[in-house]
């Protein structure tokens, strides 16, 4: 063993070290305990608001690539040739500045259809309570060509929401329209009255005033609910880029 590499004590020292306060320069400033304290508020204070910067920077970035990648989707895209219940031709492109919310559904629907509507009225009358918010057009397209003209849409849709504009079509357009917004939609078999249902995708969009598709909503969501996401979409808006909008 190599006895030098042990650890040995020190020796003491002979005479006490004294310890003393730094003494401050002659001439250098001396700045008082409130003045101290105003600065590293201030820098506390810069800090706080750069970090708040950094990240309000950050989500903006992430908002407009989400919403780069929602106007990608082919939601987006999808367009509708249909006429109102005053036989008025109708397509996207007509609502285009207004916000939407648009549902696929028939007039024989036993309930779940009314459920929906009613849910869908109560949630653009909780948006309209607010003046400064955008103009939102409720729309209901039809699935049931067959039996849902431009008069049986303006007796039922007469129980929902004043502004609830009713969509039918020959039977190729409501197929494309479904088809565009990927709502599943198949008849069922008919009954010795030859009445029959329609089985489809319950689904409520929600375009954005550019036409473009921000959010989705199934049957779970409340009519509170739906108006707190759509509003919350609304605030966020910011209109793209006008190449985009080509």
């Amino acid at each position: 063993m190599l006895r030098w590499l042990r650890p040995f004590p020190l020796p003491l020292l002979p005479f006490p070290v004294p310890c003393r306060r730094l003494a401050v320069p002659p001439g250098a400033p001396r700045f008082p305990l409130r003045r101290r304290l105003a600065l590293a508020g201030a820098l506390a204070g810069a800090a706080a608001a750069g970090w708040l910067h950094l990240r309000r920077h950050k989500e903006r970035q992430q908002r407009a690539r989400q919403l780069r990648q929602l106007r990608a989707l082919p939601l987006s895209r999808a367009d509708f040739q249909l006429r109102d219940a005053a036989g008025a031709p109708r397509t996207k492109a007509d609502f285009r500045g207004r916000w939407v919310l648009l549902y696929f559904g028939f007039t024989h629907c036993p309930d779940v259809c009314p459920e929906q509507l009613e849910r869908l009225s109560r949630a653009v009358g909780l948006l309209e309570r607010d003046a400064a918010l955008p103009p939102l057009q409720p729309l209901f397209v039809t699935v049931d060509p067959e039996r849902d003209d431009a008069a049986a849409l303006a007796r039922y849709l007469r129980d929902f929401h004043p502004r609830l504009l009713g969509l039918t079509g020959s039977p190729e357009q409501v197929r494309a329209a479904a088809a565009a917004f990927r709502v599943y939609v198949s008849a069922g078999p008919r009954d010795a009255d030859g009445d029959y249902l329609v089985d489809h995708s319950v689904l409520t969009f929600l375009l954005d005033p550019d036409g473009a598709f921000r959010d989705c909503y199934g049957r779970s969501r409340t009519a509170e609910e739906l108006a707190r996401s759509v509003r919350a979409h609304m605030e966020a808006y910011e209109p793209p880029p006008a190449a985009a909008r080509q």
